[in-house]
């Protein structure tokens, strides 16, 4: 009797720690730790992934260890992309599922030196990323016919502050706090800002492989509603939440400030609301899909038209 006690003891204990693995999340945001990412560190800071009833582990990229590898590989099982590099993913032969979208509007905005208008400088020298999220910038260019020679950068202003650059590529909500700084100077003739000119294009959600969605479903769905309740807590609570951000900051030993921070986190909760409905909607525009896709496509960005419910749930 005893012996069966101790055997059925053990396979409780079993049953429990597949259970516990089976709802283990590894997100990994697509960049490192900042107020871009503040609502899923307060989900998970205040408890709200506990009380779905889903365990999530936030671990972030690394220089030799992109957040699409790790979603490649399964060492996460969900991460954050802009929309276009989500369509650029899916076109490449990895379908894949917004289960949350943040970002309404697009950030992306393009800062030339000396006062000059990004849509004068043909032939300039633009700074971009190197790990993507250009895609939009590389359309417009195009398209306006300005020949741009884009010069790449790992993640910092510091080739376009030295006088090495022409222009530059920022995010309304990083790169372009960190030009002003930086001292330069910000006005409505040398800061073009994409989502006013025919271009606002989704940028942030949360993606996961369809493969692993399609077995999880509602291990994804408890995710995402506790990462969605983590952003409206955010929204309402913005000092404690930097609190928050800046806990993460400073245990990856991330070189930033809490002023950067602040900035940031204000910028991202803004870019939560849609311009045209004035709500935080927390989906995925059919719309701006579709345009995203246009653009790229005739950009040769895509071979093929990626549609909207490639992309969503079903």
């Amino acid at each position: 009797m005893k012996k069966t006690f101790i055997f059925l003891i053990a396979l409780l204990a079993m049953a429990h720690t597949v259970k516990a693995q089976d709802e283990t999340i590894v997100f990994t945001p697509q960049w490192t730790a900042q107020a871009q990412f503040a609502g899923y560190y307060v989900a998970e800071a205040m408890g709200f992934y506990r009380e779905a009833g889903v365990e999530v582990r936030i671990e972030h990229p690394s220089a030799t260890s992109s957040a699409m590898s790790r979603l490649h590989s399964g060492r996460c099982q969900a991460t954050t992309l802009t929309l276009c590099q989500a369509m650029e993913t899916v076109d490449e032969g990895t379908p894949l599922v917004n289960i949350l979208q943040t970002s309404m509007n697009n950030a992306m905005v393009i800062v030339s030196a000396r006062n000059q208008n990004p849509l004068t400088q043909k032939g300039a020298r633009v700074g971009i990323w190197s790990v993507g999220f250009g895609q939009l910038a590389i359309c417009m260019s195009a398209k306006e016919h300005l020949d741009y020679e884009w010069i790449r950068f790992a993640q910092n202003v510091n080739l376009f502050v030295s006088g090495a650059l022409d222009a530059t590529v920022a995010m309304s909500y990083n790169e372009y706090y960190q030009l002003m700084q930086a001292g330069v100077e910000m006005t409505d003739t040398n800061v073009y800002r994409f989502c006013d000119h025919g271009y606002n294009v989704q940028e942030d959600g949360v993606y996961m492989t369809r493969e692993y969605y399609s077995e999880h479903k509602d291990q994804a769905r408890r995710f995402a509603e506790a990462s969605k309740r983590g952003w409206e807590w955010a929204v309402e609570h913005p000092d404690e939440t930097l609190d928050i951000v800046m806990k993460y900051v400073d245990m990856n030993n991330i070189a930033t400030n809490r002023v950067m921070q602040q900035l940031m986190l204000q910028e991202v909760l803004r870019l939560l609301v849609d311009r045209e409905s004035k709500q935080r909607e927390f989906r995925l525009r059919p719309d701006m899909v579709q345009e995203a896709s246009r653009l790229m496509v005739e950009n040769k960005m895509l071979s093929r038209e990626v549609t909207y419910e490639e992309l969503i749930e079903n």
